[in-house]
């Protein structure tokens, strides 16, 4: 049975109501009780659990050093494509989205790559929208079948395929994927995405399933707050999780833990997800799944993320682009504006969400998001290694199972 029959009967809304009507107490009681079930992590969602964030946070970093250790692992997001074929609300890419768009060669992907790699940076994460014509599946193994003697770890978040796809791209040098269902509330859901395949919601709730079949070690799943309520999305995540725990068992799982950032076509959260709210979402996350990494990036701002790693973070990225070409300018030449989907001529201003040329941006594209934390990879590991944490590059080598 796939995840998206088991999903279809989770009694999320007396899940909901439990968590509503928990008492300090009872959460007390949780913060050593191993294994959780998802009732108890309806729990640790709990207003009450918020009360109790200090002790929260100390059992959370309490229980990531055991497990990980005082490691940060860094990654950095390598921008493919921003063409898309989607109609999503919340997204810059989205296709009706009068933007600033391209598509980069392998020979500029490369260029891009070795940029990141001078920085420090061994594992990249591969992102481009959604659109066979562009970012098919042999262009994408192509990517990557020329930044594995470089790159010793490559993760792709692109449009989800068929599994005999992802062998390709997996035969080609990739070992993770990262898919966000962006949110499980299949009402939402229907709502945000107006055309194109992603309207499918089954369809991108078993992508983590196809990619395990295919091959891939390392699997990302998470849902965009700021959609729904967040509650629900938690939920309905860590169910998500547990199912591929169970079910792809020889992958990796991490989870991220995106807030919606402005970006173009000017959406608006329809829920919030407060500060306080995301660190007991991530230390709830860390006690009911104690080996699962998570991930936070560049969505939030500095401040903020230079207290996260103590508190169950174990994956950040840094120095971080949007837009492809955005490290190295390259695909300048290339960019287009397109309304609609279709290629219109590029004329002086031609996209209120592409800033004019500047001296601080390597190319014209417009990005998926704003960045919070524009600091660079070098800072970031300055901080990572003044509140005694190490930050590692590389953790893993094809070579290793050669």
């Amino acid at each position: 049975m796939s995840f998206a029959a088991e999903f279809d009967a989770l009694p999320i809304s007396s899940l909901l109501d439990r968590s509503r009507a928990t008492g300090t107490a009872v959460i007390r009681e949780l913060f050593d009780r191993r294994p959780l079930a998802l009732a108890e992590f309806a729990q640790l969602l709990s207003p009450a659990a918020g009360e109790l964030l200090e002790l929260l946070g100390r059992r959370s970093h309490a229980l990531t050093q055991q497990r990980f250790g005082k490691v940060i692992r860094l990654f950095a997001p390598l921008y493919l494509s921003n063409e898309c074929i989607n109609n999503c609300k919340y997204c810059g890419f989205s296709r009706d989205n009068p933007i600033l768009r391209v598509t980069l060669s392998v020979d500029e992907v490369q260029r891009e790559a070795r940029a990141l790699r001078e920085q420090g940076f061994r594992h990249l994460l591969l992102v481009a929208g959604e659109h066979p014509r562009f970012v098919s599946r042999d262009y994408l193994a192509a990517c990557v079948r020329a930044l594995q003697p470089e790159v010793p770890s490559i993760s792709l978040e692109v449009g989800p395929m068929e599994t005999q796809d992802y062998r390709a791209i997996v035969d080609a040098g990739a070992e993770g994927l990262v898919v966000y269902q962006e949110t499980y509330d299949r009402e939402v859901y229907a709502q945000m995405h107006t055309s194109g395949p992603k309207r499918h919601f089954n369809w991108r709730l078993e992508t983590p399933e196809r990619a395990y079949a295919a091959g891939f070690r390392r699997l990302g799943i998470g849902a965009l707050y700021g959609l729904s309520d967040w509650r629900r999305e938690a939920l309905s995540v860590a169910a998500h999780a547990a199912y591929l725990l169970r079910n792809c068992w020889k992958a990796q799982l991490t989870i991220s833990l995106p807030r919606l950032r402005p970006c173009a076509g000017e959406f608006e959260p329809l829920t919030r997800l407060t500060d306080a709210e995301l660190v007991q979402l991530v230390c709830a996350f860390r006690l009911f799944l104690p080996d699962v990494g998570l991930v936070l990036s560049t969505r939030e701002p500095a401040k903020l993320r230079d207290g996260w790693p103590p508190l169950g973070i174990t994956l950040i990225s840094a120095g971080s682009h949007t837009e492809p070409g955005g490290y190295t300018g390259a695909g300048r030449e290339k960019v287009h504006r397109t309304e609609r989907g279709r290629i219109v001529e590029l004329a002086s201003g031609a996209s209120e969400w592409a800033p004019a040329p500047a001296p601080e941006r390597a190319t014209d594209a417009t990005g998926q998001f704003e960045i919070a934390d524009d600091r660079s990879a070098q800072e970031i590991c300055q901080i990572i290694s003044r509140l005694g944490y190490e930050p590692v590059w590389k953790d893993w080598d094809a070579a290793l199972t050669a």
